[in-house]
């Protein structure tokens, strides 16, 4: 496995943990398609929410969530919307929110994990 891989898989377990203790229930993680790949989806009360987790070893070149460009973002839309249309049957909802969770692997004092609500 790559280090970048490693680091990745990391934030993600941390964050997926994270979110689970904040009371959210988890509904899939790395979810894939043939344009990509939605990080983890979960609900919150009747809000589904797609998280896109980020992940750096240190905030050296910046924050995690600074990584998130216009791109990103247009394409975590049409994820979303793609899984909502292949799980309209089966997950009732009533809204829907894009979250961020940043993680940094090696801050003073352990990792430290940021939920960032709405963001985009």
């Amino acid at each position: 496995m790559l280090v970048k891989d490693a680091v990745g898989r990391f934030g993600e377990d941390l964050a997926a943990r994270y979110l689970d203790a904040a009371g959210l229930q988890l509904l899939e993680r790395n979810w894939r398609c043939s344009e990509g790949e939605l990080d983890i989806v979960a609900r919150d009360g009747d809000v589904i929410c797609f998280v896109e987790v980020k992940t750096r070893s240190t905030t050296a070149f910046g924050a995690p969530v600074e990584a998130m460009t216009p791109a990103k973002v247009a394409r975590i839309h049409r994820l979303a919307l793609r899984w909502l249309d292949e799980h309209r049957e089966s997950v009732g909802w009533r809204a829907m929110r894009f979250d961020v969770v940043s993680v940094v692997r090696l801050a003073p004092g352990g990792p430290t994990v940021e939920h960032l609500r709405g963001v985009f």
